[in-house]
């Protein structure tokens, strides 16, 4: 029997109020495939990522996890699953050591001291361990977002825009990361504006318009 896909998207539609932001999508994606979401602002790939995350759940239709159907299984997938978001959700009071041991405390992992100062020296921020997440830029805090993602060590990462706001440096580090955690086996989802940089790291690509599944030229993949 063939192993049970990372991402399973069966017919789902989501919709806020009369407008639908997701409209009978359905796509498969293997375990440790990586794929590339594209489409312009309000095309739907973030309200996609949401739903695959369990942020959110879809208005009709179905998504399984990992083979578990994400609405009965919430809380089991969240462990599973990471989400690098356009809201960085730091504890703004916390330093940047305090946010990742915090994090490594709710998933109950040892030897935290090292791993911590080990990945804050990964994103270029151990200089700045002891800072309280306030005090960062926007380019810092998407370094320390990433950090604790890296420390959470999902099974399928979903990452939305995740060069933004930063330097060319940090996104050439950025890259580095979403090839960490391709080698050790994570499936990863990108959603990014930065074709270039998107291809280059992505197996299989999807394309959004209107809430739709179309083709990068915008030739319909098909009709709901």
């Amino acid at each position: 029997m063939s192993e049970t896909p990372a991402i399973e998207v069966k017919d789902v539609s989501k919709r806020f109020g009369p407008r639908w932001a997701v409209s009978r999508l359905s796509y498969s994606l293997p375990r440790g495939r990586s794929l590339l979401l594209t489409g312009h602002n309000g095309s739907g790939k973030t309200t996609l990522l949401r739903m695959i995350s369990t942020v959110t759940f879809p208005t009709a239709g179905e998504i399984h996890i990992l083979g578990l159907e994400s609405r009965a299984n919430r809380e089991a997938l969240r462990r599973e699953v990471g989400l690098l978001s356009h809201a960085s959700f730091l504890y703004e009071d916390l330093t940047a050591e305090q946010n990742l041991r915090l994090l490594g405390n709710l998933l109950g992992l040892d030897g935290l001291g090292d791993k911590v100062m080990a990945l804050l020296d990964k994103v270029g921020l151990k200089a700045r361990s002891d800072s309280p997440a306030r005090h960062f830029s926007a380019g810092m805090r998407k370094r320390l977002a990433i950090a604790r993602l890296l420390l959470k060590a999902p099974r399928v990462a979903l990452l939305d825009e995740p060069f933004g706001e930063l330097d060319p440096e940090g996104i050439l580090q950025m890259e580095g990361h979403i090839q960490d955690l391709q080698a050790g086996g994570t499936t990863v989802v990108l959603a990014t504006h930065l074709i270039e940089q998107g291809l280059r790291l992505t197996q299989e690509r999807l394309h959004l318009e209107n809430g739709r599944l179309t083709r990068p030229g915008g030739e319909r993949v098909w009709e709901g």
